[in-house]
């Protein structure tokens, strides 16, 4: 099998899991679902290592990858994957946050067995009942795999406007997922969410067309925005690369979480279902990063490095210091950790406005980290909403004896997402520190870490309420609600551990390489 054969694998995948999500029962979904994830994670693992050294692998026009592409569609598929697997606990179970569905559904067959040939009105109240178990699953299931679909075909398209559609398909289907659960919140965040989102990708839009009458003069009036020309193109005039530059940074920056157009955010991913705000968190918002990293590198090759440099370096401390601002009053679990994710966004933004390949290569590892450290947090987040029944903070004590290995990784999860030792993100935050003082940017330096404080102590203090307080309330015992729930949250911290003491050599080669090429160092 060829490496091009692969990247369109990675799309024609979750398309087929869709059409048997679509069309088949409840249990091949659930094993359509799961092996799309796991097959999606094997092929992008296989162009990763395919361009760690700097190739470019490419099945005709239509589709490319690189070391950039390969370093965002591993964590794109391993949350694939992982929420796959969470999700059949989630829904599976009759105490999983699927479990009302469940208990409609089994109240209903009961009724509809019971009845026989009583009431027809039991017997409409039971189909109806049973239908709409039967119709949230579905929903659920075809939902999740178009939305890492579009996601990962975002990463491996090589048109730069069929990115942009991809990237606009994403917000049409995760608004429907964030509504799922039909109460007035999450219909609320999801209006909210596609209002916001679509102004952001309208400019984006306009950005492109910006990008591509800039490119005209040199390329001709048929070139199709090609990411694999584009990219090193030189002589395109310098105020309209710096428009559509703006632009992509405003416009793809919404839906990447930057203030003070995140504002969509922290409701989305609180009233979304579990799984669905991992995806949001650790994936979406990195998929929204990589377009602007693709303007990033056409702006820098024709006006230079301090324009774009200094434009991620404004928003990205506007976000890390709103971020950490509101995670100091944080009482909802899950808008906390929304808050986080604005955190980490305004982090990458700010190691990308360094702009040297050591804070560069922080930046690459701070993606991956941050996708696997947030996706195991909101499963814990999801494991502690089903055995407590709610997300608020108050509420919510002794997580530790409620959920012994939900609330120990959920804890290792929360340390990660505060830098600490031994996990990845404390290795690439240091990278991103480094390459602040090596390319003098000491007061940048400085206004990083006392943000990153202030957010460390905001998150630390609500977590250790809830997973290290003494247990004020009665819970059902000390037993996870699945054991579906925790494998994904293991493999998370697994890998935060190996990537923070001993990443592999191929991982770290391609996280070099995708530095070098936003340096432009990289020849083809």
């Amino acid at each position: 099998m060829s490496a091009g054969t692969w990247l369109i694998g990675i799309v024609v995948v979750p398309v087929m899991a869709t059409v048997l999500s679509y069309l088949f029962t409840s249990v091949v979904r659930r094993v359509a679902t799961v092996v799309s994830g796991l097959v999606t994670l094997a092929l992008s693992v296989m162009v990763a290592l395919r361009v760690a050294d700097g190739g470019r692998v490419a099945a005709g026009a239509l589709f490319g990858a690189d070391s950039l592409s390969g370093i965002f569609l591993l964590v794109t598929a391993f949350l694939y994957a992982a929420t796959a697997i969470f999700s059949i606990g989630y829904l599976g179970g009759s105490r999983g946050m699927g479990g009302l569905i469940a208990q409609r559904g089994q109240i209903a067959q009961a009724v509809w067995q019971s009845t026989g040939a009583g009431k027809d009105g039991d017997n409409e109240e039971a189909s109806r009942q049973w239908a709409v178990s039967d119709r949230f699953d579905k929903r659920f299931f075809t939902g999740i795999n178009i939305f890492c679909g579009a996601m990962s075909a975002a990463l491996v398209l090589s048109n730069l406007s069929l990115v942009w559609v991809a990237i606009e398909i994403t917000t049409v289907v995760s608004a429907l997922l964030v509504s799922l659960e039909d109460t007035d919140g999450a219909s609320e965040a999801a209006w909210k969410y596609v209002i916001i989102a679509s102004m952001g990708l309208g400019l984006s839009l306009l950005g492109v067309l910006v990008l591509y009458i800039a490119a005209v003069p040199v390329l001709g009036s048929s070139h199709a925005l090609q990411i694999g020309y584009l990219v090193h193109v030189h002589g395109l005039a310098r105020g309209t690369v710096e428009l559509a530059f703006v632009l992509a940074v405003i416009g793809f920056g919404t839906k990447m979480g930057l203030a003070p157009m995140h504002t969509w955010l922290p409701d989305a991913h609180s009233e979304a279902p579990t799984p669905v705000s991992a995806l949001l968190s650790g994936s979406l918002l990195a998929v929204s990063f990589y377009v602007i990293l693709r303007f990033e590198q056409v702006t820098i090759l024709n006006v230079g490095n301090v324009f774009p440099h200094d434009v991620l370096f404004v928003f990205g401390v506007l976000s890390l210091l709103i971020a950490a601002l509101f995670l100091l009053v944080q009482r909802d679990v899950k808008r906390m950790f929304a808050y986080s994710s604005v955190e980490h966004m305004g982090i990458i933004a700010i190691g990308a406005g360094f702009g040297v390949p050591i804070a560069l290569a922080g930046v690459m590892l701070h993606v991956v980290s941050h996708g696997l450290a947030k996706g195991t947090a909101f499963f814990g987040a999801g494991s502690f909403k089903i055995k407590f029944g709610t997300k608020d903070i108050s509420r919510i004590s002794g997580g530790l004896t409620a959920l012994p290995w939900s609330g120990s990784l959920l804890l290792a999860a929360v340390a990660a997402l505060s830098a600490l030792p031994p996990f990845a993100l404390f290795r690439s935050e240091f990278m991103i520190v480094d390459g602040g003082l090596s390319a003098g940017q000491d007061l940048g330096v400085v206004v990083l870490l006392v943000l990153v404080t202030v957010a460390f102590a905001g998150l630390s203090w609500n977590t250790v309420k809830i997973i290290l307080s003494p247990d004020r309330l009665e819970v059902a015992g000390r037993q996870e609600p699945s054991v579906w729930m925790v494998v994904p949250m293991l493999a998370g911290v697994v890998g935060l551990i190996l990537l923070g003491l001993h990443p592999p050599a191929d991982f770290m080669r391609l996280v070099d390489s995708a530095a070098r090429e936003l340096t432009g160092r990289v020849a083809r």
